[in-house]
């Protein structure tokens, strides 16, 4: 069987790596044109039953561990006044629950596995067309083309191979973002780094919330949501396209709350990545179609919470597995399995969105109920 995986991120990557685990060889084509052509974004938790479970069936359990920040699952919950609401630091020996890992580390971990013929970089598919055999031929940008006996779709929320299986795209779910980040946090601004912690910092108010999560590399990635329509970052003036005017208009839709937060954007440095995050229907379902399948935020693009990395991994891992089992019924298997844990964490996912949108002391009650007023 020749396998494509289209996407090299930590999705298409697993499943590479659990099937050659088991002796099946794949390719993996990636639009990017080297494995360091761009940055690979902030820190994924990796949890014991997904994400640490497809590493374990990769092979790769104690690179992980080696990489992973036990102390990034520390947690910070405050509300626009700046009081802190809840304070979470884990003791050195705890378990690794849901450990911090940067998504480049990781990434790197998992193309240290592979033989460099298993990915091809700078093949970007154009389209895949189905042939008289069941499977596909594949042309990409570059000119290149190639033929597949199972096309696997781990190409993310624009996915191009999604189409073969269903006409669902993504939509706006009513939250824009804003990226920023503070470089070298430590040594430039040790003062915020002492108030920021160890792991993620949370300030949510009504309407906006801001967040801070620390990376491995002493970056700081500060997160600013706004709920509103899909056209809010095109109608609220702000102009992204300067940095020093962005920043400053950033900080005047934070000027009510307290000092600290708007301190921490003022000290952000040029980099301003705004986002209209969209998600999928949850329980997006397709009947099944030969040689074509999708992994991840391909096949179940959901809102940000802490589940899509995981789910992909454990995606990859759950098909390499069925393929090495069963190949005549694998894609069957893997989907009707998939479909079913997939809607489970949609569902949980909207429902973390729409928590945030109640306020801190709701958020304060779903961690912490004990310590709720």
């Amino acid at each position: 069987m020749k396998i494509a995986i289209i996407g090299g991120g930590v999705g298409g990557l697993t499943l590479a790596r659990v099937l050659a685990v088991h002796g099946i060889d794949a390719v993996v084509y990636e639009r990017e044109a080297s494995r360091s052509a761009r940055t690979q974004g902030g820190m994924l938790d990796l949890h014991t039953e997904t994400g640490q479970r497809a590493l374990r069936e990769a092979g790769l359990e104690s690179g992980f561990l080696a990489i992973a920040r036990r102390e990034g699952q520390d947690m910070r919950l405050l509300d626009p006044s700046g009081t802190i609401l809840l304070q979470e630091d884990t003791p050195d020996d705890a378990p690794m629950a849901r450990p911090e890992v940067d998504r480049s580390d990781l990434r790197d971990l998992l193309l240290d596995s592979l033989p460099e013929h298993a990915i091809k970089w700078g093949h970007a598919l154009q389209e895949a067309v189905p042939d008289q055999k069941g499977g596909h031929l594949l042309r990409f940008r570059n000119g290149a083309t190639a033929d597949c006996d199972l096309l696997v779709g781990a190409d993310g929320a624009n996915s191009v191979v999604r189409p073969l299986l269903t006409d669902a795209r993504p939509a706006h779910f009513g939250v824009n973002s804003v990226e920023l980040g503070i470089p070298d946090i430590d040594h430039t601004y040790p003062e915020l780094a002492a108030r920021i912690g160890r792991g993620n910092y949370w300030a949510i108010g009504d309407g906006q919330t801001l967040a801070a999560q620390r990376n491995g590399s002493g970056r700081v990635r500060v997160y600013l949501s706004f709920y509103g329509p899909e056209d809010w970052l095109t109608t609220c003036g702000i102009p992204f396209e300067d940095p020093a005017r962005a920043r400053a208009a950033l900080v005047e839709l934070f000027s009510d709350w307290h000092p600290k937060f708007t301190e921490l954007i003022e000290a952000c440095d040029e980099t301003i990545v705004p986002r209209a995050p969209r998600a999928l229907p949850i329980g997006l379902t397709w009947s099944p179609v030969p040689g074509v399948t999708l992994i991840g935020d391909a096949a179940h693009l959901m809102p940000p919470a802490g589940q899509g990395a995981n789910l992909a991994m454990l995606d990859a891992a759950e098909l390499a597995l069925a393929l090495a089992a069963d190949p005549a019924n694998a894609v069957r298997t893997y989907e009707a399995a998939m479909f079913e844990r997939s809607a489970v964490a949609a569902q949980l996912s909207a429902d973390m969105r729409k928590l945030l949108e109640s306020g801190a002391q709701a958020v304060l009650e779903f961690f912490s109920p004990s310590r709720a007023t």
